[in-house]
């Protein structure tokens, strides 16, 4: 078995936590060169995980004649960019989420994928559903719900509350585009379940700290990203999609999904971890997935698999991480316009 090389460009605490690891642990695939924000950090990565060699510029790994398949790690700002860069140079591509800054640069990551399709070109999945997707595919599949009428789905987080915290990367629209606190990664799993896109979208949001600071001694810089936001959107067979992100809540939140028809409801909280499901004239139940039906963090492993086997990619193409930039970018579009109406 040839030996893949892999090079690596961001290392940060989700590449050092899974996609490093991940490669290591698979025979035949060797991490060969790092390169992150500055020579001292990629130094300090390759000494922790035994990597031989670093670059001091990402172009150097893209340009490697040695080198397979690039994992990016960085923020959004560079996946396109290195991702279209790669694949031109015949690597194959594994971006981190979310795919890019904006539909556009979605679109031209897609077409340089098309160009090259003899390469894989991947996102690193949304994770957060994977014991449960296979069992909720099933439900909806058996159709016991009934027509599906709304699903909605919560996630609350405490990183705006603060007026005096400086910046963080979700906010600064250089680096994150407009990616929305995680709006993104939580449709995605709506997108993997349902198999289509929504018709039109309607959002609405607010910014509370208009101003912070770029670092802690940093210069002031206006938000645009909404701290807090609400999507409603509407598919053609008239099932409705309800999603709230709020960076402004303190204490336990909320996190989860409820999906709704006429005869049924589903609900899963990522909290407590367990799905529950009610029918009409029946109590609700806990449904624990079959063994077979329970899938885990296999990112990496999927990507060389598809690599050396030419298995298809399900989580997730560029063509899906096109999709759900769509939905990203459709509700700044509508906070834009004053909350109307935006088709997709």
């Amino acid at each position: 078995m040839k030996m893949l090389k892999v090079g690596v460009i961001g290392a940060g605490a989700n590449t050092r936590l899974r996609h490093i690891p991940g490669f290591r642990a698979i025979e035949g695939v060797s991490i060969e060169v790092v390169c992150n924000r500055s020579e001292g950090s990629s130094r300090s990565v390759a000494e922790a995980f035994d990597i031989p060699r670093i670059a001091t510029d990402w172009k150097e790994v893209v340009a490697d004649p040695e080198i397979d398949a690039v994992c990016i790690g960085t923020w959004p700002y560079l996946h396109a960019e290195i991702s279209i860069a790669a694949l031109k140079a015949g690597k194959h591509v594994l971006t981190e989420a979310r795919m890019a800054m904006n539909t556009e640069e979605g679109e031209a990551m897609v077409e340089a994928s098309l160009n090259r399709p003899e390469l894989v070109a991947q996102v690193v999945p949304s994770p957060f559903t994977l014991k449960w997707d296979a069992t909720i595919r099933k439900i909806l599949a058996s159709e016991e719900l009934g027509d599906l009428r709304e699903i909605s789905f919560a996630k609350s987080l405490a990183m705006n509350v603060d007026s005096k915290a400086p910046l963080n990367w979700r906010q600064d629209r250089s680096l994150s585009g407009n990616n929305t606190l995680m709006l993104g990664i939580y449709y995605e799993v709506v997108q993997r379940w349902l198999g289509v896109e929504p018709e039109r979208l309607l959002a609405n949001g607010a910014v509370f700290t208009n101003q912070r600071r770029k670092g802690a001694d940093g210069d002031l810089v206006n938000i645009e990203i909404p701290e807090t936001i609400d999507v409603i959107a509407e598919y053609e067979s008239g099932l409705r999609l309800v999603g709230r992100m709020t960076g402004l809540e303190l204490g336990s939140g909320s996190d989860g999904y409820v999906i709704s028809g006429s005869k049924g409801t589903l609900r899963l909280d990522l909290k407590t971890g367990k799905l529950h499901k009610a029918l009409l004239g029946a109590k609700e139940i806990e449904i624990e997935p079959k063994a077979e039906d329970v899938a885990d963090w296999n990112v990496e492993a999927d990507f060389v698999k598809s690599i050396r086997e030419g298995a298809p990619i399900e989580l997730t193409n560029f063509e899906d991480g096109l999709a759900y930039m769509r939905f990203t970018d459709a509700a700044i579009q509508s906070l834009r316009k004053d909350s109307v109406w935006v088709s997709l």
